[in-house]
């Protein structure tokens, strides 16, 4: 598994956290940033983690801002991206088996580095069940592909 990784500034040190667990867990990941704590704009890092995720490049991504709000508003913009903000790891396992969510999003001010890894271990190690839940998330990407024509 790739993953693309990428935060604003209110999410910088939580992503350098999540990298390291990244890191323990052998999974082979892209941080499109931003690189340090000056402010920026979370649609700027949004957008590029769910295009390399929505084009096939990486499998999944991983986007962090300060409530994880704006990236995940800004992720479920592009066509293709099933981003789900999780700040628990119950909501992390349901998402990936029930939704297929393909990009993870939390906020710093929210969660603390300790839950932050476990929701990450939990969404990462959650497969999607499929059967009912496939019916539900084909439902999902029709109503995308409807919105495109109108």
């Amino acid at each position: 598994m790739k993953l693309a990784i990428g935060s604003d500034h209110a999410g910088y040190r939580l992503k350098k956290e999540i990298m390291k667990v990244l890191d323990e867990l052998n999974v082979e990941y892209e941080d499109v940033g931003c690189h340090d704590e000056n402010s920026v704009d979370y649609p700027d890092y949004a957008v590029p983690v769910s295009e390399k995720v929505a084009t096939g490049e990486v499998d999944r991504g991983i986007l962090i801002c300060g409530t994880g709000i704006g990236m995940s508003i800004s992720a479920n913009k592009i066509k293709g991206i099933r981003c789900a903000l999780v700040h628990d790891v119950f909501s992390a396992k349901a998402t990936r088996a029930h939704n297929d969510s393909n990009v993870l999003a939390m906020g710093e001010r929210i969660v603390g580095p300790g839950l932050a890894s476990e929701i990450v271990k939990a969404w990462l190690g959650t497969e999607f069940e499929g059967g009912r839940h496939e019916r539900r998330v084909n439902k999902m990407m029709e109503i995308e592909q409807t919105s495109d024509k109108e």
